[in-house]
């Protein structure tokens, strides 16, 4: 890496608004196993995408459209019962696996900053992820970071949902070979550290009971301001307006992905072995009201976090006098536990302090009120 790949945008001066816009890159030359020319061509659009956004929507990624339909009628399926029903399937919260209902979760805690009205984010969700029974050839892998999925009794729903988390785990691991070209790093640099890959995928989905009167809530979030905590996070989502990306002025950006495409988005991991070069972009969702209701969103984001054991440390090739070392070395089971103990169990993470000062920062730009930009740069109330 030239030094000069060093110098991508890491923010703007203070009052300088710029145009907000999430890029679109095919990836099927990576899918495909195009030619050397197109790959290099790919990971150069990844690379300026990271430097300057941090999230990109991607086509061309392979994943069938019958795949996706047949998670969205797993999870229209399991959504759909009772509350008491899926409460059947909670676990503690050290087990990121099974079922969390309305209002249990801050995911503004695991970056240390309080919500400002105390409230917990308004979604409900279901988690499955990747055992120790995954990775056979790897012995004692520690639990629960390992643990076993909870599979609900729905007709269809374990083998749908199964077929969309080995699709998405494949277009993951995909990305970390366009990040290793992008980054200039030898091909399998992401394999070392990914061969039993902490890997989960969160179905989320924003909605209330009919007759729920929101406006009791005050300023209602679906999901507090965050950033993803392991490698990379591809998203699948509906085309419902509701995810919201910090920009590097401060704004908050409306995102909503093309017809076709996966969003995909850094996490603190990559963050940190980049030395900021790749931001971990604050993200949040802020679910449309219609008439005193939530309008339906669906997510699923299947996040790529690496070895449990496996230890961060910033590339040298990301490090120069005008840009020292930002962070002491950790491991990615040590980080993400701080995380997950913010959001799950409700202890702020005080070691989040560059995030937090992110979110902090944002909230003093805009405020009760604030604008917020779509994709395109259009600012809306």
């Amino acid at each position: 890496m030239s030094s000069a790949g060093l110098d991508g945008p890491r923010g703007v001066k203070e009052g300088v608004a710029i145009s907000f816009h999430v890029p679109l890159v095919d990836i099927s030359a990576y899918v495909r196993d195009g030619s050397s020319v197109e790959r290099a061509a790919v990971a150069q659009q990844v690379d300026a995408a990271c430097r300057e956004v941090g999230f990109i929507q991607v086509v061309g990624h392979g994943i069938a459209a019958s795949v996706i339909q047949g998670l969205t009628d797993a999870m229209d399926a399991f959504f759909a019962l009772d509350l008491r029903a899926k409460k059947a399937y909670r676990t503690p919260p050290a087990v990121n696996r099974g079922y969390t209902p309305p209002k249990s979760e801050s995911l503004s805690l695991s970056l240390g900053v309080e919500p400002a009205n105390r409230m917990n984010d308004f979604f409900e969700a279901f988690n499955v992820g990747a055992g120790a029974d995954d990775y056979p050839h790897v012995a004692d892998l520690p639990q629960p970071d390992y643990a076993d999925n909870v599979w609900p009794d729905i007709d269809g729903f374990e083998a749908h949902v199964s077929a969309y988390f080995a699709e998405a785990g494949r277009v993951a691991r995909t990305m970390t070979r366009i990040f290793a070209d992008a980054l200039g790093l030898e091909p399998g640099f992401f394999d070392r550290v990914t061969d039993h890959s902490l890997d989960v995928m969160r179905m989320n989905y924003y909605a209330l009971p009919p007759g729920t009167d929101v406006r009791l809530d005050g300023d209602l979030t679906g999901m507090g301001e965050h950033t993803d905590y392991g490698i990379v996070t591809v998203l699948w989502a509906d085309q419902v307006r509701g995810l919201q990306v910090l920009g590097s002025d401060g704004s908050w950006n409306d995102v909503q992905p093309a017809d076709g495409a996966l969003l995909i988005n850094l996490g603190d991991v990559t963050a940190r072995w980049t030395n900021e070069r790749w931001m971990s972009t604050l993200h949040r969702v802020k679910p449309p009201v219609i008439d005193g209701m939530i309008e339906r969103r669906r997510s699923a984001a299947f996040f790529h976090d690496g070895n449990v054991d496996a230890l961060i440390t910033t590339l040298p090739t990301c490090v120069d006098p005008r840009h020292p070392d930002l962070y002491e070395p950790t491991t990615i089971g040590e980080h993400i536990a701080a995380k997950l103990a913010g959001s799950r169990a409700g202890r702020r993470n005080d070691a989040a302090v560059r995030e937090s000062a992110r979110v902090l920062a944002s909230r003093s730009v805009g405020g009760a009120g604030e604008g917020i930009r779509t994709s395109s740069g259009t600012v809306r109330s």
